[in-house]
Formats: structure tokens, sequence, C-alpha cells
């Protein structure tokens, strides 16, 4: 019997497939080093700052975990309330969901502003140019379109 060269190589490709799906999310703790991390190497952090952030970035990193964990129920009965045309669940969920990514967003800020009180006046400066460059301030996502001349 023949089969197909995609059957063959689909089926080749399955356990890579499987790995992928497989594949478990960081946990807060290496979420919070990551970021540790990466302001250690753009600020120049002490041992001391390095030590405060990483408290600051992993409980923010657990709560944002916690929320996304719930989210992901919620969103999961938005689809059952959709399927079964339930507009008061809809409506339920979908409040759920707003208020979630609003405590989500809260916990980033309360973080960053924990961090950003533990930074000397330059380091400051420094963090004030990073935020702008990533918030593209110069037409990117978040920030206003370029002048027109």
């Amino acid at each position: 019997m023949k089969y197909p060269i995609s059957l063959i190589a689909g089926l080749a490709l399955l356990p890579v497939f499987q790995a992928q799906a497989q594949r478990t999310p960081p946990t807060p703790e290496q979420m919070a080093q990551h970021e540790v991390s990466r302001y250690t190497t753009l600020l120049s952090l002490n041992s001391q700052q390095e030590a405060d952030a990483t408290s600051i970035f992993t409980a923010a990193a657990t709560t944002e975990s916690t929320l996304h964990a719930t989210e992901r129920t919620t969103h999961q009965a938005l689809e059952a309330a959709i399927k079964s045309d339930d507009t008061a669940a809809i409506q339920q969920a979908a409040t759920s969901l707003g208020q979630m990514s609003g405590e989500r967003m809260a916990a980033h800020a309360l973080a960053q502003a924990k961090f950003y009180a533990t930074l000397t006046a330059d380091q400051k400066t420094k963090f004030a140019e990073l935020e702008r460059g990533f918030h593209g301030e110069h037409g990117g996502p978040g920030g206003p379109p370029p002048a027109e001349q």
C-alpha cells in the first residue's frame, strides 16, 4: 500500500508538535529572574537592587500568573455561554475578564513603581528612556502617529 509523502512527513513531525504542546510555561520566579537580568544589564543594578527587584517582580509575576489561570477558566466559561446563548453569563464573564485585565495591569504598574523607587537618579533617567523606547514614542505600539509634514 502506498502512502502519500505528506502523510508520512506529518506523522514524522507528530512528536515535535506534541513536545511543543507539552512545554511548560516559566514559573513566576523564572519570569522575575529574566526581568531582573534585563534590568541589571540595562541599568547596572547593584546587588541590593537586584535582590529588591527579584522580590518585587516575583510577587508581581505570581499575582499575574494566578490571574492568567483564572482568565483561562473564565474564557472557557465565556465560550460555553456563547454556544448556549446565555446572555447573562456572557455579560458576567466579559465583566470578569475586564476586571482581571485591570488587576493584571495594576500588579505590573505597582511592581514598576516599587522598582522605580529603588533606582538612583541616573538609573531613573535611563529607565525613562527605556520606557519611552518600549512604548513607541515615535509611532510604535502605544505611541502617537508621526507628525504630518
